[in-house]
């Protein structure tokens, strides 16, 4: 393994922990620090600008940033109107950045299955075994609030974790076929 990779992958593996946090501090206050996002964006830039350096090619970066340009353009409007909150939307921007342009797809069904058992455990907190979790559920069910930072944080670390996952049985494996040659 390189070491660009590696280092591409540990600026990732830092990327985890941090958006874990976006995702309990979005849930418990419906607030997502600009802070928080910034330091994402540079993980996310810092590992793209290390694989596009490794790999010679600047395709995934810019795909990147396209799809982040698309998104904040698409979302803006709904935050205008409301129906989503700013956090979310600068969120939502940054992801592509650290998950990368050509796991896109991957993320986008992550997010599609995580933001509908969101949905489902707002609209029917029975379904939850704590009385006390079910009822600050209701509470934002009635505010008419739904923290989409957790879906969006959750299929990004499994994005990430899937990236990193396949990174290193890529590495291992063709490490092990170079001694056996």
């Amino acid at each position: 393994m390189s070491l660009l990779l590696a280092a591409s992958l540990l600026l990732k593996a830092l990327a985890i922990p941090l958006l874990a946090r976006v995702a309990w501090v979005d849930f418990s206050t419906q607030k997502i620090t600009n802070r928080d996002v910034l330091l994402l964006l540079c993980l996310g830039l810092g590992s793209l600008q290390l694989l596009s350096v490794q790999a010679g090619s600047w395709w995934d970066m810019g795909l990147s940033a396209i799809a982040a340009l698309t998104l904040f353009i698409v979302l803006f409007p709904l935050w205008a109107m409301r129906k989503v909150g700013a956090g979310d939307v600068k969120l939502m921007a940054v992801t592509p950045f650290l998950i990368g342009g050509s796991n896109l797809a991957v993320f986008s069904l992550l997010l599609l299955g995580f933001a509908g058992v969101i949905v489902i455990l707002v609209r029917n907190p029975f379904l939850l075994p704590a009385g006390l979790f079910r009822q600050y559920v209701q509470h934002l069910d009635r505010k008419g609030v739904v923290p989409f930072g957790v879906p969006i944080s959750a299929a990004a670390i499994c994005t990430i974790a899937f990236q990193i996952y396949v990174s290193l049985m890529v590495a291992t494996s063709s490490g092990i076929l170079q001694q056996l040659n």
